[in-house]
């Protein structure tokens, strides 16, 4: 893998994407089989959180033990950075204790920073902008059920937020058909639709069924996302023709996944009836998350 950090998948080859998903299979195969792979032993990864995770701490911080090495969990609350201390100088004493950080934060810039002034690798765990790491690990379950990516189609439905800006970008990169349904109040970034519209298989409609016709997965999210909790009864009013339900899924291919980055809002993006009836895709959707993101520890914090 050419890359050093994992800021966005628009910086990521479909052949580096690849790379990520065959090692994550294999890495997943060990673990079931209890193989070890203490690919990262003795190295140590610190994990910044801004923003509050279950499945991006959780699937870190046992990733690294997995994989032979430590995690430490840093809350903004307790480093300086909570305090005013730049961005640059975090990044810079970091990297003299530190094998590799991941970040969970607001702002894509901080990502940004800490990659440009450190001199460790810099895994974005999530930012408003995007979601890297749970893209591939959508696109890895994706594969595992549908054993190919190219030619499958992939719907979103819901706000254009970092999940579709993710997915747009993942699902163009490795081959896939990707189809957006939002508000157009509500629609992704415009970087991310110059990039896409410059793609063969890309359409970003407000109808949701349009959207949904012919998907081989179905894909939502809540549609107030952290910091955005006071939008949420007037989002609630913009997103109401917005739920994937069983409407919604007879649009789509007969055996279309249906995937959730989670938490998930039963009675709001997505019925309970149609969660539950999909729930052993989505929990392995989560579960991946942590092969996924021991493929990208691996490769980005193995020894030189």
């Amino acid at each position: 893998m050419k890359q050093k950090h994992l800021l966005k998948l628009s910086d990521l080859s479909p052949e580096e994407i690849f790379e990520i998903l065959d090692l994550a299979d294999k890495l997943k195969y060990e673990q079931k089989h209890g193989i070890p792979h203490p690919l990262l032993a003795g190295r140590t990864l610190g994990m910044i959180f801004q923003k509050s995770s279950t499945r991006t701490r959780v699937s870190f911080e046992t990733g690294m033990y997995q994989l032979g090495g430590q995690a430490l969990f840093l809350s903004s609350r307790d480093l300086q950075i909570g305090r005013g201390e730049p961005v640059q100088d975090t990044a810079r004493v970091l990297s003299r204790y530190l094998d590799g950080i991941m970040i969970r934060t607001f702002e894509q810039a901080e990502v940004e920073a800490l990659a440009m002034h450190g001199s460790i690798p810099v895994i974005n765990g999530l930012t408003d902008f995007c979601h890297p790491c749970q893209v591939l690990a959508d696109l890895m379950t994706i594969r595992e059920y549908k054993k190919d990516l190219a030619g499958k189609k992939l719907c979103f439905i819901g706000d254009g937020n970092n999940m579709a800006n993710s997915l747009i970008v993942g699902g163009l990169k490795t081959g896939m058909k990707v189809s957006v349904a939002t508000p157009k109040e509500y629609a992704p970034d415009p970087a991310v639709l110059a990039f896409a519209r410059n793609c063969a298989g890309f359409s970003w409609v407000q109808d949701p069924l349009e959207a949904a016709s012919g998907a081989d997965a179905v894909y939502t999210d809540v549609w107030a996302s952290m910091g955005q909790e006071s939008e949420q009864q007037e989002r609630a009013k913009v997103f109401a023709g917005y739920q994937v339900n069983r409407a919604v899924m007879a649009a789509a291919n007969p055996g279309a996944l249906v995937l959730h980055c989670l938490p998930a809002h039963r009675g709001e993006e997505i019925t309970a009836e149609t969660f539950e009836a999909h729930a052993e895709e989505i929990f392995d959707e989560a579960e991946n998350r942590l092969h996924a993101q021991k493929a990208v520890m691996a490769l980005l914090m193995k020894q030189p």
